[in-house]
């Protein structure tokens, strides 16, 4: 077993691997930039080492400062978390070479599962259904109403590396094609860094289902279940359960065999996660394979008894998986909510200090958190804060749960999507099950008028910000002035849900 690892990344993710690492009695070493300074990673880890300016193209991103992190601190292996260079081969192949263990896929399966096209190409013929798509990249200067044709509208526009939404576009009509491949291109090369992109066929009423794989470096390779992660805007997940209410104990079977399957053809090893698109009928698509511990693996977690990183650590350290298939048990059900800091109205990003903050509790509650109170969220990354989980001993129980937990957290001072989670848990769609890829999109028609709450924390926010921005040594003169903000902050910083005042 490894004796300190470093982990190359930031936020909630950050944190949760150097717990892992705890656990397991093993030194962690964090790498941040200027931004990050005080960041809650860094202050969780052993070891902190500064890796350069704010912008994560000159700090994150940067393979040979990572490399030279891990080297000084005397890491012996290197955990990318999600995100950043988590799915860039080239990254996995500069840890080997460095003499460190990446806690990952080996390179080449990257390669070949982490690029789309790649794995579509690998399994055409192998059994495996997979959704109509071109078979090729679609090259800049490439005509893609060639392949648009032979696929029929809509269509769905991907970035052919890395996931969370970035690089993907619907089609509807032939006449917006050429301006949305242009838009998607960008977004890919500014996101990862590489700008390829293919087409593939959109169904418009499906689920998103995947499935949890492990495998160890001997051959060995189970799935943990499922997860539904169907409700989703822009592409980019915001509630994931495990396991979904669509899938039964047959379809479950024949989905992990078949991402076993997937794995196994591509010399898989670690952790990763084969997703799906399921029609109505059951009808199931082999979509991608995400070469990478998931932002949503705690649902997993919750419901198998397992520590997925520590699992992740295991494996990477030459450790023989000790379960079989027949010992995985799905217990329960489990919820997870995104916490990002995001205004209501269009979603754009929200920046500011966060000055008060109160996690939730009490039974089946856990929270995997990466800020604090007094913590600064930045322009320069993903506005995720936290991820809510919520456990039951089914899914009514972890929805009650999770409503509870979500009336209890407190994030004051920047703008959040508390209230849009509420309003997703409440719906009768939602409580039924009843939900596919397009569930924002066709029941969320805006956000209601702000609470009072709600508004005099997002004013005393922007004061704050104003005033800090001006001058930092500026004093609040006027006795007016200290008063609205005395009493708004009392109003924000104060609120408690009714029943549950401290």
């Amino acid at each position: 077993m490894f004796k300190k690892i470093l982990v190359a990344n930031r936020g909630e993710i950050a944190v949760r691997n150097i717990r892992a690492c705890r656990d397991l009695n093993i030194e962690s070493v964090a790498v941040y930039s200027e931004a990050d300074r005080l960041a809650a990673h860094v202050q969780a880890a052993d070891q902190a080492i500064a890796i350069g300016p704010s912008p994560s193209n000159q700090s994150y991103l940067v393979i040979e400062k990572i490399i030279q992190a891990a080297l000084k601190s005397g890491a012996e292996a290197i955990h990318p978390g999600y995100g950043f260079l988590s799915e860039n081969p080239a990254f996995a192949e500069a840890v080997g070479r460095a003499g460190l263990v990446f806690i990952g896929p080996p390179a080449q399966a990257m390669k070949m599962m982490g690029d789309k096209i790649a794995a579509r190409n690998l399994l055409k013929d192998s059994g495996v259904p997979v959704l109509p798509g071109s078979q090729e990249i679609i090259a800049a200067d490439d005509n893609p109403a060639e392949f648009a044709g032979s696929i029929g509208y809509p269509l769905l526009i991907k970035a052919a590396a890395g996931g969370g939404g970035k690089g993907m576009r619907i089609v509807h009509i032939a006449d917006e094609l050429k301006s949305t491949v242009r838009a998607a291109r960008a977004e890919a090369k500014s996101a990862f860094g590489d700008d390829r992109i293919y087409i593939e066929k959109y169904l418009s009423e499906r689920r998103h289902i995947e499935i949890q794989v492990l495998a160890d470096q001997h051959g060995e390779c189970i799935f943990l279940g499922e997860r539904e992660c169907s409700i989703q805007r822009r592409h980019q997940k915001v509630i994931e359960e495990a396991p979904s209410a669509a899938v039964n104990e047959n379809l479950r079977r024949k989905m992990g065999e078949t991402a076993v399957a997937v794995a196994k053809a591509g010399g898989y090893i670690n952790a990763g996660t084969a997703e799906f698109l399921v029609d109505s009928s059951g009808k199931f698509y082999f979509l991608e394979m995400n070469t990478r511990l998931q932002m949503e693996h705690p649902v997993t977690e919750m419901v198998t008894g397992l520590d997925l990183v520590v699992e992740q650590i295991k494996i990477a350290s030459g450790e023989s998986l000790l379960l079989r298939q027949e010992d995985v048990k799905i217990t329960g059900h489990a919820i997870e909510c995104r916490l990002y800091a995001e205004d209501s109205v269009d979603f754009l990003p929200a920046m500011g200090e966060i000055i008060r903050y109160r996690e939730p509790a009490g039974p089946g509650i856990r929270i995997d958190s990466g800020i604090y109170e007094g913590a600064e969220i930045v322009v320069y990354y993903d506005p995720l804060m936290a991820k809510l989980i919520a456990f039951g001993k089914d899914r009514l129980q972890a929805i009650a749960r999770m409503k509870r937990a979500l009336d209890e957290i407190i994030i004051a001072g920047v703008a959040n999507n508390i209230g849009f989670h509420k309003k997703i848990l409440s719906h009768p769609n939602f409580l039924s099950g009843d939900i596919s890829k397009s569930f924002i999109e066709q029941y969320y028609h805006g956000p209601e008028e702000f609470s009072e709450n709600e508004s005099a924390a997002m004013a005393v926010a922007a004061v704050m910000k104003a005033h800090n921005h001006n001058n930092h040594q500026h004093q609040i003169r006027s006795p007016s002035e200290k008063k609205w903000l005395n009493d708004a902050r009392k109003q924000s910083l104060g609120h408690w849900p009714a029943g549950n005042r401290g």
